[in-house]
């Protein structure tokens, strides 16, 4: 199967459980499928906006880190405090073997996170906020578990943001006095290779309360 075939595949998945077998049985497939058949760029993009709002020092969550590909990136830029959360375990022993994250934990997006609030100084979530993996009422418990002053940064697709509640859910946590939009990138090519139409942005916030 190729790369291209794995992702129609995945995200054809019906349910949660199904999504977690699927890519149970992508990781070990994943980086190399990505960077052969894709050039997947959003795990550097979103690694560099980061590194300009968040010290060396932070302790980062990596939300759906997958593979560890974007803990990998912080790692080469100096961080060291970074905590590895994804639905999958077999993305996550895939990540574990990168070296670069201090614990390792299974969980679910969109379901509320097994974190004490306030317990990271910024959060990290790339290629995760997408139709059939992690809902816009997601941004709800990165916000909860994200220090005030803390930074949330985010990849997310504009047709996603548009039509799939993220546009109302973003507005709705501002005007809650929750967090304040700092940086939204122009659209870029995340996989230039294997989807050139596709488009992202990364969007970066700053929790206030």
């Amino acid at each position: 199967m190729t790369g291209q075939n794995r992702v129609q595949w995945v995200y054809s998945s019906r349910d949660n459980r199904e999504l977690e077998e699927r890519y149970d049985q992508w990781s070990k497939d994943y980086d190399s499928d990505l960077s052969r058949d894709f050039d997947y760029q959003s795990p550097r993009r979103a690694a560099e906006i980061l590194a300009g709002y968040v010290p060396r020092s932070a302790r980062i969550l990596d939300a759906g880190a997958g593979t560890g590909l974007v803990g990998v990136i912080l790692a080469s830029m100096g961080y060291q405090r970074m905590v590895a959360m994804d639905l999958s375990q077999g993305m996550l022993d895939e990540a574990q073997k990168k070296g670069v994250y201090e614990a390792f934990h299974q969980m679910v997006m969109g379901e509320t996170l097994d974190y004490e609030t306030d317990s990271f100084d910024a959060v990290v979530t790339v290629g995760v906020l997408t139709v059939g993996h992690a809902p816009a009422g997601s941004l709800d418990e990165l916000v909860r578990v994200t220090k005030p002053n803390g930074h949330i940064v985010f990849s997310l697709r504009p047709d996603v943001y548009e039509n799939s509640g993220f546009r109302e859910k973003q507005d709705e946590l501002e005007s809650q006095g929750r967090w304040q939009l700092v940086e939204r990138t122009e659209e870029f090519q995340p996989m230039p290779k294997g989807e050139p139409e596709v488009m992202h942005r990364v969007w970066v916030y700053r929790v206030t309360g």
